[in-house]
């Protein structure tokens, strides 16, 4: 897992296979460097997931899967983000593997990202922290809770929910390593729009 960077996750609704590759290598070509396939109404998940793994690892970026283990692992993605009801740590790694990737939503909550990395998480995730088209119901998550964890957690952590190149850098400064986008990156052209979030990690120190 990258320890810092854009973290662009798909947005495949009302997008042909085509658009959703398409899009996803102008990302990759604009600096992303972690890929989320992420579809909530998958039709054809596993050639999509398949196609995404092969160009995702020609630009040497890992490809995780949002909820699904099993896709995951029918594809041989790099890993899995696993949310609120998407099982455990401990049989995702058994499923997995020891070299997966497996990341784990924290929304708000500091202690549960400390437990989760104390359980074997790769990576941590706070948010939403703006207004997100992506996640409009999810509860807001604060910058304060940023630089908790950053003082006790030592995976990355990673932030999501409304980032934008004119508010992500706020993110960073408090301790987020990765920024997560959707809409940001594909709601635009991916390429131009993902290099404009990569001059943040530029602009700001290790």
């Amino acid at each position: 897992m990258p320890r810092r960077g854009l973290y662009a996750i798909t947005q495949p609704e009302n997008r042909t296979i085509n658009q959703v590759v398409k899009d996803v290598e102008a990302a990759l070509r604009g600096g992303a460097s972690v890929v989320q396939y992420r579809d909530k109404n998958p039709l054809d998940a596993p050639q999509v997931a398949g196609l995404l793994l092969q160009l995702c690892h020609a630009y040497h970026a890992p490809l995780l899967i949002n909820d699904s283990v099993s896709l995951a692992l029918a594809v041989g993605a790099d890993g899995v983000h696993l949310g609120r009801d998407d099982g455990e740590i401990a049989e995702a790694r058994r499923l997995l593997g020891p070299n997966a990737i497996i990341g784990v939503s924290c929304y708000n909550d500091v202690e549960k990202a400390r437990t989760m990395a104390q359980a074997g998480a790769d990576y941590v995730a706070f948010g939403r922290f703006f207004p997100s088209g992506s996640k409009p119901l999810a509860a807001p998550a604060e910058i304060v809770s940023l630089q908790r964890a950053k003082q006790s957690i030592d995976v990355p952590i990673v932030a999501i929910g409304g980032i934008l190149p004119k508010n992500g850098g706020t993110l960073l400064a408090a301790g987020a390593d990765l920024l997560a986008v959707i809409g940001g990156i594909f709601d635009h052209e991916p390429e131009s729009a993902a290099r404009a979030y990569q001059t943040l990690f530029n602009h700001q120190p290790e």
